[in-house]
Order: C-alpha cells, then structure tokens, then sequence
C-alpha cells in the first residue's frame, strides 16, 4: 500500500523516497495526526460519562431521583439536537481547525460549569453547554477523519479513534467514584472531568497545526461552502442513508441511556460495590479498582466501553478488507435483545450479558459510521454525519428520561430492560431493510478491499 494519500495532488509530486519521514504525504504522518483527532473528544467522552459513574453518589448527596439524572442526559441530548446539524455544516463552512476549536471551547466552558454549579439549574445549563459542544465535535472528528482516510484505511481509523476517545469514558467509569471518595467530595471527580476537557483542547492545537501542514503540502480537500448549507440537500440522501441513520438511532439508544443508570443497577438490584475494596495511595487504588474492574458496579458498565476499546480497530480493519457492513450491522443489533432481557428479567449474573452487548457495540458502529460517506456524495459529507447525529440524539434525549421515570415508577429496572429490548427489535428490522436497500444501490456496503481488488 502506498504511503501517499490516495487522490491528492502528492500522489503526483512525490513519493516515498523523496519526502522526508514525518511529510504528510507518509502514512506515519497520517497516523499520528489521527492520534489528535482521536484525543480531542477525549474530554468530553470522560465528562458526558460521569454524571452516570457517579449517579448513586450524586442521588445521595444531592437528594436526586433517577429521573433527574436521566433528565441530566436528556438536556445534553437536547443541546445538541438543536446546534449539531448545523456543527455539521458549521464544519463545511469554517473547515475542520476553527469548527473543531470552536467546539472544544463550549465542551470545556459546559464541564466547568457542571463542576461548579451549586444548584439543579447550573447542572443543566452545564450539561447544555456540554451537549451543544460534545456532540458538534464528534461530527467535526467524523468528517475529519473522512477527509484524511477516504480511499485509504477509513474504517480503520473510525476504529481507532474509538478507542483512543472510548479510553475517556472507561476512566469515568473506574475512577469518579473512587476520586469522589478518596478526596471525600463528587465535586472533585467533576473536576477532573473539565480537566480532560482542557486537555483535549490542548491536543486540538496540536491537530490544527498539523492539519495546516498538511492542507499546504498536499491541498486537502476544501469545505465547499454554500452549497452545502442548503436544507434541500437532505432531499438527495438515498434510502440506504436514512435506514442508517434509523439504526443508528435505535441501536445507540439501547446503549447509552442504559449506560447512564447501569451502575444504579448493578449497585440496587445485584448488591455490587461502587468500588473495589483496597487501600494504598489514590494512584495504588486507581490501579486496583481496574485490575478488578469486573467486581465494581461502575466497572461492570464499562465492559461495553472496554470490548469497543479492545476490538473497535480489529474490526474496523476486517470492514476495509471484507466489506459486509449491513450484514455485521444485522448480527450486531440482534445481540441486544438477549442480552437486555436477561438482565431485566432474570437474577443471573450481568456479566455475560454485558460482554454480548459489548460485542454488539464493537461490530455496529465500525461498519455504521464510515458507510456514511459510501452513500452519500462527498461534499455533504459533514451534513450527513450531522443529520445523523442529531436525528441520534432524538433517542439519547427521550430514553434516559424514560429509563428513569420507569425506574421511579416501578421500582425496578425491568420494564426498562424490556424497552432497550425492543429497540433492539427495532434496530434489527432496520438493518435488515438497509441489506436489501444497498443490494438495489449496487452493493457499496457489502464491498471491501479483498472484493475491489478482485473486480479491477
């Protein structure tokens, strides 16, 4: 393969030989360029996550129900249902280092004001703030990504960007809890949540240089502008497209609104502890409560987050070589409906289930998210991965404020694990239709490299 980006103008004046080793023009360049975009939602995928690591502690200390913790997801949903199409094409119009900057700023300022805020209404107004840049920026990193691996190692990358950003939310997990009682104040864990926001900003400053680097050397793509912010637009996305984005809606929801009061029910109904018992200094604790991650409520919740980190770049690789997106797609919403009903309905032990929808969670979104840009034209791009994600967070702002109220209402986490079982029903019927779907549009989603290389 060669280590030149594929269509650019490099390919043309240079080659391996004749640039030096960390041109951009290498694959050395591109990876490590990738490790930014990557570490810029790290932030926020620590901070979205810790309200949910810390929610026994906070109901407490608080005088909070479920329903409000799950409301406290629903306003970041909220936000960004509103701002994140237009983060979309935000990012058409302003390019890839000012939207992404942008972005990073309100991530930060939202974090800090959750770590601040004194009453229920400072906690909302934070997490709106939060959402309206969190979820902005992950459409920012998607048509980054896009822009620097279309034509090459695409769904690699998507892969591993999500374990590098995915190491964010398996440190909220294993770690608020343990910060909040070591330093004896929740407060202190939602500060360390806006310092990794300030971190991934400083990280985005480093990516913006790069990527002026490499814009000058090999005249990247430009944002088109107009054109791309023009609501008629929407009207052109293919069937394909859109029962993507329906699966990605339905799937997403039965995996993060549970997430977010998952260590509520693990703690309420099976007894587990919020942290491993052991003593030492923070740093000696903090090694130990991973190394028996498995045996923590918190810990157990991270299970999905940790097979994604794990296998998210091994089957981003299988989907550029074998294609089969919409078959994985098929297999991975099916996992969900076992895995939710076991938990709801029976008293055996949540681990396993916890390893089938961390299974399903590794093979959905490596072939979810870089079909977008196969069944969609290149410059609506970004707006493509904007409709998606708002139309996503539709579900991540209603389920969590159900997920709580059922929880309040009942008593129990059953009737909840019976919805996100339905969703999974849901998400299957919609994979299934995108099969045949993309089989009508020619099969893109199906291909990888193997077959494209066969047929040429």
């Amino acid at each position: 393969m060669s280590d030149l980006l594929s269509g650019s103008p490099a390919d043309r004046v240079a080659t391996p030989d004749a640039v030096g080793f960390f041109h951009p023009a290498r694959r050395f360049y591109r990876f490590t360029i990738l490790l930014f975009i990557s570490l810029i939602v790290l932030g926020s995928y620590f901070a979205y996550d810790s309200i949910g690591a810390l929610a026994p502690t906070l109901i407490e200390a608080l005088h909070l129900n479920r329903s409000t913790i799950g409301n406290l997801y629903t306003a970041y949903s909220v936000a960004a249902i509103v701002i994140v199409f237009f983060g979309g094409m935000l990012y058409d119009k302003l390019g890839p280092r000012r939207a992404s900057l942008l972005f990073c700023s309100l991530v930060l300022v939202g974090a800090t004001i959750v770590a601040m805020a004194h009453a229920r209404w400072e906690l909302f107004a934070g997490r709106l703030i939060f959402g309206a840049g969190s979820e902005s920026l992950i459409v920012v990193q998607s048509a980054i990504i896009s822009r620097w691996f279309k034509g090459k190692e695409m769904a690699l990358a998507f892969g591993i960007a999500l374990t590098i950003s995915r190491v964010g939310t398996l440190f909220s997990f294993n770690t608020e809890e343990l910060i909040a009682q070591y330093f004896g104040s929740y407060r202190t864990a939602l500060w360390a949540a806006a310092g990794f926001c300030l971190f991934s900003l400083l990280c985005n400053l480093v990516f913006n240089v790069m990527d002026r680097h490499g814009e000058r050397l090999l005249s990247l793509p430009q944002p088109e502008g107009s054109d791309k912010i023009v609501f008629s637009d929407i009207r052109k996305f293919n069937s394909s497209y859109w029962y993507v984005v329906l699966l990605c809606v339905t799937f997403y929801s039965a995996i993060f609104p549970f997430t977010a009061l998952a260590t509520d029910m693990f703690h309420d109904k099976w007894g587990i502890p919020l942290v491993s018992e052991t003593s030492g200094g923070f740093l000696a604790q903090i090694f130990d409560n991973f190394l028996h991650m498995f045996s923590t409520a918190p810990g157990i919740t991270s299970i999905v987050i940790f097979a994604s980190m794990v296998f998210a770049p091994f089957a981003g690789n299988l989907v550029d070589r074998v294609g089969k997106r919409a078959t994985l797609m098929v297999a991975g919403s099916l996992m969900l409906i076992p895995a939710h009903l076991v938990m709801g309905i029976t008293p055996w032990n949540p681990i396993p289930s916890m390893v089938v929808l961390g299974a399903a969670f590794v093979l959905v979104p490596a072939a979810m998210w870089p079909s977008v840009p196969l069944v969609v034209e290149e410059k609506r791009v970004g707006t493509a991965f904007g409709l998606m994600t708002a139309i996503q967070n539709l579900g991540l702002g209603l389920f969590p404020l159900l997920n709580g109220k059922l929880r309040d209402a009942t008593g129990t986490y059953t009737a909840t694990q019976i919805m996100f079982a339905c969703l999974g029903v849901a998400g299957l019927v919609f994979a299934v239709l995108l099969l045949r779907s993309d089989k009508k549009h020619g099969g893109k989603l199906e291909q990888g490299r193997t077959r494209n290389r066969l047929l040429s």
